[in-house]
């Protein structure tokens, strides 16, 4: 697996952290990128992977990404993580350069990047890769709207929908196109950033949840899909931890099983 490189977008915290550790744990190379240069650094020296710091809201860095891939020996699998949610407004009151931001970091994003590095995947299969891959995580919020989150719904969604229409644009290459749609993850910052920083706020997301999913959950959903067969592709895999029965009806409290 040394000779496949991943680039793995958000990968200065959460799940695309976890992502860039388990992979250069099985022996990818990995290029890991996000915009804080400090924090890609740490994570370089920890594991060894490759790093190049990019807003991916900016063309300009879009492709400086692709140059740098392209003169550093091309790319295998791309695995966008970066994305995010700000705010829970109702509708009428959303605040439409916080709405902007999601849809520019979850949608517009993921559409640069295809543009910039799908010519590098099909290098990759046209120099004996066998095939390539892109692979996206939404969000379970994609799935299902919930009061209060329509902006992060409606970029989750929409991003989906580039995974789907890309995959069927695809057809007949030779390129695997994966969605990864997680539920409640508790990670470090995805909570405190939508919730403007408040800190106790951001911890009653979870609160007497019996075990969220942990971004290291997620990172070995990615890795087993990245490395299953050539011929196996996971369209899309929903994931949430067991205490979340869907977006709407959560489990407070231990799990147990009902008397009889």
């Amino acid at each position: 697996m040394a000779n496949r490189r991943a680039v793995v977008t958000g990968a200065s915290s959460g799940i695309g952290a976890a992502t860039v550790r388990l992979l250069r744990s099985r022996g990818w190379d990995v290029t890991g990128v996000a915009r804080r240069a400090e924090r890609l650094e740490a994570l370089a020296a920890e594991t060894g992977a490759d790093v190049f710091a990019a807003d991916l809201t900016r063309q300009a860095d879009v492709d400086a990404l692709a140059a740098h891939l392209a003169a550093s020996g091309g790319v295998h699998a791309l695995a966008h993580v970066a994305g995010g949610a700000r705010g829970t407004d109702r509708v009428e009151d959303g605040d439409a350069d916080e709405w902007t931001w999601m849809f520019e970091a979850n949608v517009l994003s993921a559409q640069r990047l295809v543009r910039a590095l799908l010519p590098q995947l099909r290098d990759a299969v046209r120099g004996g890769a066998g095939h390539a891959d892109l692979l996206f995580v939404t969000s379970t919020a994609a799935q299902r709207a919930y009061p209060g989150g329509a902006g992060y719904n409606a970029a989750k969604a929409g991003e989906s929908m580039i995974v789907d229409a890309l995959r069927l644009e695809l057809n007949g290459e030779p390129l695997r196109v994966i969605e990864i749609a997680p539920g409640m993850v508790r990670t470090e910052e995805f909570s405190l950033t939508r919730l403007g920083g408040d800190r106790e706020a951001a911890d009653a997301v979870y609160a007497g949840v019996d075990s969220p999913l942990s971004a290291e959950d997620v990172a070995d959903v990615i890795a087993y899909a990245l490395e299953a067969p050539g011929h196996v592709n996971l369209d899309l895999v929903t994931v949430r931890p067991v205490a979340q029965a869907a977006a709407h009806l959560l489990h407070r409290g231990p799990l147990a099983v009902r008397e009889s």
